[in-house]
């Protein structure tokens, strides 16, 4: 019978001890490249199991499970208080874990305020990037602002998402500040209104609604496509094959985001998720991440591993102007971005 009692114990305590050395994490495609996942597994025995995701699918993940099924979650800092005021679903960052001296701090500043509720802050920064266009200069040279997206000219040639950077953009580039709106519902639904009938009035021009990464880069790498709404990397990736095809910020300003940790209210597996964060912004593998992904960490060090293309990359895009002309996104108001989706929806419907 002890023996028979032993076997059960054992057995709980293995699935257990199982369990604590598994990291569920909840990314972005490319987030978790699997040489970093190796390396991470061979210093810590922590073995990481991933599932890709975008932000509006991972809110609606961590609400059904009430933060629920997985440790470590990596949400746009704009993404965080509304939802976390709303629904709960992270846990407040114990900054004491973080190695703070691994990050830019200015960065590391910057979320904490733009994601703190209730006197305390859900995220740290991981990357950063911005939105804007993706052009074919031979076949568009004169695409320089949002306004591009709605242009006769391109007729057939045009591809975006349909998600709120598009709308933002043109907000800017029709003349409002979406941003300064943000505390003024029925300005911002004017706004909105004006934008979903151009949308729908340029519905003719648009070659495809692209929906992931790859899908943009065949669109615009075949010729289908000569004007995207996209991300800084996407337009560098095409231009190593083509140099005609790059990535533009728009007069307007680039959109710029920051992608960051959070971890879900009903984590199981947290110290696992604190050394996954210190160990993707040591400055080594962050730089590894930036030369594979083309995208800049919050990593203090990373530039001395950066793959000196991207860094050419970078500086052909940002002059400095352009960097200082770099819309931030602030926290979105949750009453704002569902007006936002039911505009998305009416220009998808549309005819």
């Amino acid at each position: 019978m002890k023996r028979i009692v032993l076997m059960v114990v054992f057995l709980i305590m293995g699935s257990s001890l199982a369990m604590a050395d598994t990291l569920q994490l909840l990314t972005w495609k490319g987030y978790a490249p699997k040489e970093l996942v190796d390396k991470f597994q061979a210093e810590t025995g922590i073995k990481v199991e991933v599932t890709y995701t975008n932000n509006e699918e991972m809110i609606a993940k961590l609400r059904a499970t009430r933060g629920a099924g997985f440790d470590l979650a990596q949400p746009s800092q704009d993404r965080i208080s509304s939802v976390q005021e709303e629904f709960g679903i992270y846990q407040p960052i114990d900054y004491s874990k973080i190695e703070a001296d691994l990050f830019i701090p200015s960065m590391l500043e910057a979320v904490k305020k733009n994601t703190l509720v209730g006197g305390k802050s859900y995220a740290v920064p991981f990357c950063w990037g911005t939105s804007g266009l993706v052009v074919n200069t031979a076949k568009a040279e004169g695409a320089t602002s949002w306004k591009a997206l709605v242009d006769p000219q391109y007729k057939g040639r045009v591809s975006y998402r349909l998600k709120r950077p598009v709308l933002i953009g043109l907000g800017f580039a029709l003349g409002y500040d979406p941003f300064a709106l943000y505390g003024d519902e029925k300005a911002y639904a004017e706004m909105l209104s004006v934008i979903e009938a151009e949308l729908i009035k340029a519905k003719p021009l648009v070659k495809n609604y692209w929906a992931n990464g790859d899908q943009l880069l065949e669109s615009v790498r075949s010729g289908e496509v000569t004007v995207a709404e996209a991300w800084d990397n996407g337009g560098w990736k095409l231009h190593e094959d083509n140099t005609a095809i790059d990535f533009v910020a728009p007069v307007e300003g680039a959109l710029g985001w920051i992608d960051t940790f959070t971890i879900p209210s009903k984590a199981k597996n947290v110290d696992a998720a604190y050394k996954w964060i210190n160990f993707m912004l040591r400055a080594e593998n962050s730089g590894y991440f930036t030369s594979a992904e083309k995208t800049p960490t919050a990593s203090k060090g990373a530039g001395e591993f950066t793959d000196p293309a991207f860094q050419a990359n970078f500086d052909r895009s940002f002059p400095q102007a352009t960097i200082d002309n770099i819309k931030w996104y602030p926290p979105v108001p949750a009453n704002l971005e569902a007006m936002e989706g039911k505009v998305l929806d009416k220009v998808k419907a549309a005819k």
